[in-house]
């Protein structure tokens, strides 16, 4: 039987993720969409799913308790959880985030959409790609939206 796809997204701002839950629900219902507030919560959530991991995590740097970048060595230290695809999603630009976080594993490095509209566009491209082709696909969403993305 074949899992239904699913993400995480890890991040502490509440009306961040209500608007990332309703956005996303409206590009793929299908999606399941799990959160939760940091880093440890992440680790916690992910170490207690027995058999399901999610299809791809999107993770924020600036978090209480356990930021991102930590969470994310966390993650790809893990033999279980390191084979999980990791986005940066986060408001960061900061080339020193960039750089860590992309030479620790990331898959890519998001800048937070401005608009609902953008973020509409980001969560198709990212929902209707698969896993493999992610890169180039945002790569050349880049074009077309006004946040920041490095691959």
């Amino acid at each position: 039987m074949i899992q239904p796809r699913s993400f995480l997204l890890v991040d502490d701002d509440i009306d961040d993720i209500i608007i990332f839950q309703e956005t996303l629900r409206k590009v793929d219902d299908k999606i399941q969409l799990f959160y939760v507030h940091d880093g440890k919560d992440a680790i916690d959530f992910l170490s207690g799913s027995k058999g399901h991991l999610p299809s791809l995590i999107f993770l924020d740097i600036n978090m209480p308790r356990m930021d991102g970048k930590e969470c994310l060595r966390h993650l790809k230290n893990d033999e279980r959880l390191k084979q999980v695809p990791v986005l940066m999603y986060t408001t960061s630009s900061q080339s020193t985030d960039i750089e860590e976080t992309m030479m620790t594993g990331a898959m890519a490095f998001i800048t937070k959409p401005w608009g609902i509209n953008e973020l509409n566009t980001l969560l198709t491209a990212i929902a209707k790609t698969p896993v493999a082709k992610l890169p180039a696909a945002l790569q050349s969403l880049q074009k077309n939206i006004s946040c920041f993305i490095v691959c």
